[in-house]
């Protein structure tokens, strides 16, 4: 037996004002009358809700799913210029078969009000503006090689550039929906430890959500050998080589290129950074790596993405000069030993290792991060991931050190 639903009170015909239409609305457009109930039809096709113009306080209009198809054809309420729960825009839409909704108006500030629509989900999201800094994970170094390249660097805040002399300066910020729900990722560092040969390249970070345009930085390009490591030496900021090669290139708007290769294996390009390239490797020397960006979205300026020092062979001179990692945590270099990682939560590339009594062990890349502001009366405050969350002024900063999420 189907089960039959209950109406509540204010959806009884004739009850509290309203004049229920004897006539069933089937065309794609109505413009409403206020103190009125509709029954719609939308078996043929969705239908758009024009509010009327003006509106008093206590004004009541009631739309009706009439034959149980706005699951298949929704209906769109056209706030016609005045507030609807607080907001003109988005438009509210109402897609569940067998719905009713009843709004009263209640005034400038807020609008038109439903008091009852049979569903709990917030059917105007607004949107609100946030400014972000998505930087990717660092590569690794390379045994008997270059340095890594640094992870994209990414960012709208304020008169920040993005990495790689990114065109046209500042991105345009992102829009964020009230209840959606928006996934962070922090790209982790490449992991050092490769036996013999290349490094690995720095993971991805990003935030994505539903009808959203997910913004990604790329993971730092692998310091390079002439032996293959996990993943490429391009990347955010592209690794150095090794032995006359060329370094990995950077992504548009996020990092340069790496350093090339010195002569006869004996000194690795250093690694690129989000705002230059990694030196070339020389005669027993590394290329130093390239600089990182600096950026104030916390409130005071921080310096990240520096690209890993390339490492240098003193077999032949005794004197092999590894490369320093570039300013904003990359790793230096080194002969003997092991290289120094990037910095963690900055992105920057691990330093290369060379060789001297034996092969030095290469730098790990620094972890990335993800950086949200908002104005504190948007921040809901439900996040995962545990992160940081500040305040500055009339604003809201959470820094993800590690994947999460946030609601809008």
């Amino acid at each position: 037996m189907p089960s039959t639903k209950v109406a509540s009170a204010g959806l009884q015909p004739g009850a509290g004002g309203i004049a229920w239409q004897s006539s069933i609305v089937t065309a794609a457009t109505l413009t409403a009358v206020g103190n009125r109930g509709y029954w719609i039809n939308t078996t043929s096709n969705a239908c758009t809700i024009t509010l009327p113009a003006s509106a008093s306080v206590g004004d009541q209009l009631v739309f009706s799913d009439f034959a149980r198809t706005w699951g298949t054809n929704a209906i769109t309420i056209n706030t016609n210029s005045l507030n609807f729960q607080g907001a003109t825009t988005p438009n509210p839409i109402y897609n569940t078969s067998g719905q009713s909704v009843s709004i009263v108006y209640s005034g400038a500030t807020k609008g038109w009000i439903p008091t009852v629509d049979d569903d709990v989900i917030y059917e105007t999201p607004q949107s609100y503006s946030v400014d972000f800094l998505v930087i990717a994970g660092g590569g690794s170094g390379a045994v008997y090689g270059g340095g890594a390249g640094a992870g994209g660097y990414r960012t709208s805040y304020s008169t920040n550039a993005s990495g790689g002399n990114a065109t046209g300066g500042t991105e345009a910020d992102i829009s964020f929906n009230t209840l959606t729900v928006y996934t962070i990722t922090v790209g982790a560092g490449g992991a050092a430890g490769q036996p013999s040969g290349s490094g690995t390249s720095g993971g991805d970070s990003s935030i994505s959500g539903t009808a959203f345009t997910t913004i990604t930085s790329a993971g730092g390009g692998f310091g390079a050998t002439g032996s293959g490591g996990t993943g490429s030496k391009n990347g955010g900021s592209g690794g150095g080589a090794q032995n006359s090669n060329t370094g990995g290139t950077g992504t548009v708007n996020q990092g340069f290129a790496g350093g090339n290769g010195g002569s006869d294996n004996l000194g690795g390009g250093g690694g690129g950074g989000a705002s230059a390239v990694g030196a070339n490797g020389g005669l027993n020397a590394g290329g130093n790596g390239g600089a990182g960006h600096a950026g104030t979205i916390t409130g005071t300026s921080v310096t990240r993405t520096g690209g890993g020092g390339g490492g240098a062979d003193n077999r032949y001179t005794g004197t092999g000069l590894p490369g320093t990692g570039g300013a904003g945590g990359g790793g230096n270099g080194t002969v003997d030993g092991t290289a120094v990682s990037g910095t963690t939560n900055t992105g920057s590339g691990g330093g290369g290792s060379g060789y001297g009594t034996g092969y030095g062990a290469p730098g790990a890349g620094g972890s990335g991060v993800v950086i949200l502001r908002m104005a504190t009366a948007n921040y809901s405050g439900t996040v995962t991931g545990s992160p940081t969350v500040t305040t500055s002024g009339a604003d809201t900063i959470i820094v993800f050190n590690a994947s999460g999420s946030i609601t809008g």
